[in-house]
């Protein structure tokens, strides 16, 4: 059953630090939702996933929103470099379950920082524990320090939609993370890159799911930067494009 209000619901889980109990979300994340026509949902991370089960049946959409934490190397098969950030066990599970539930319904997803590694790892592929010590880059991914403002370029792939939202090939980014996506996941296609190779986009191949995964953070410059405003209104759309079509099939 689809939610049938006006607005999208769109489900956010719950961000919470290694080794603590406090769960939270950042208010920039409801505010581009909501600014862009959807109603935010924050999913509370419990030690069992299935029990949001029945709420995210009704969403119309899931933001995998960032995280202070790592996930768990085993869940992509790799031994824990000493690099690797603490892990938050809760936040992985519930980011699969959302996935599951998301890739079985055929609802839009959009991945941010933390999220686009996790949903990397979801479909198969593989992380880079610390992008300062595997690419020894002097790019500095890692600029907490910055917040919203952009810090570096990246090259976007020509024809693609990130291209189409961005208006143009190119286009800065902020950029507060250490880990990256290596490998791509089953189904995922790279559609962005920093000068030094980093991953910094990915897309889902399947036309019938739309899929989107950013390396940055676009809640944070939502504010005062068009790419990201874009990004934000193509996601609610197409929110609202599945759901149209649901709410056909079923009435």
């Amino acid at each position: 059953m689809m939610n049938s209000g006006i607005a999208p619901w769109i489900g956010m889980p719950a961000q919470m630090d290694p080794n603590d109990d406090k769960q939270y979300l950042s208010g920039h994340y409801s505010d581009a939702i909501v600014t862009t026509g959807g109603l935010p949902v924050m999913i509370p991370l419990l030690p069992t996933a299935e029990a949001v089960g029945p709420l995210a049946d009704k969403l119309d959409g899931i933001l995998l929103t960032g995280n202070d934490s790592d996930l768990d190397p085993a869940l992509y098969r790799a031994s824990r470099l000493d690099v690797c950030g603490p892990t938050q066990p809760l936040r992985d599970r519930m980011d699969f379950f959302l996935l599951e539930k998301a890739m079985k319904r055929g609802i839009p997803v959009l991945a941010i920082c933390f999220g686009v590694q996790s949903l990397n790892v979801f479909l198969g592929g593989t992380l880079i524990q610390d992008i300062a010590t595997e690419i020894g880059t002097p790019i500095r991914h890692s600029s907490p320090e910055t917040r919203g403002s952009p810090i570096h370029r990246i090259q976007i792939k020509p024809g693609s939609v990130l291209e189409k939202l961005a208006g143009g090939p190119d286009a800065m980014v902020n950029s507060t993370h250490h880990q990256s996506v290596a490998q791509p996941g089953m189904g995922l296609e790279v559609t962005a890159r920093a000068p030094d190779g980093v991953i910094e986009s990915v897309v889902g191949t399947d036309k019938r799911h739309w899929i989107l995964g950013v390396q940055w953070h676009p809640e944070k410059s939502f504010g005062c930067d068009e790419f990201s405003r874009n990004l934000f209104e193509y996601f609610l759309a197409r929110c609202r494009a599945v759901r149209g079509i649901d709410e056909g099939t079923h009435s």
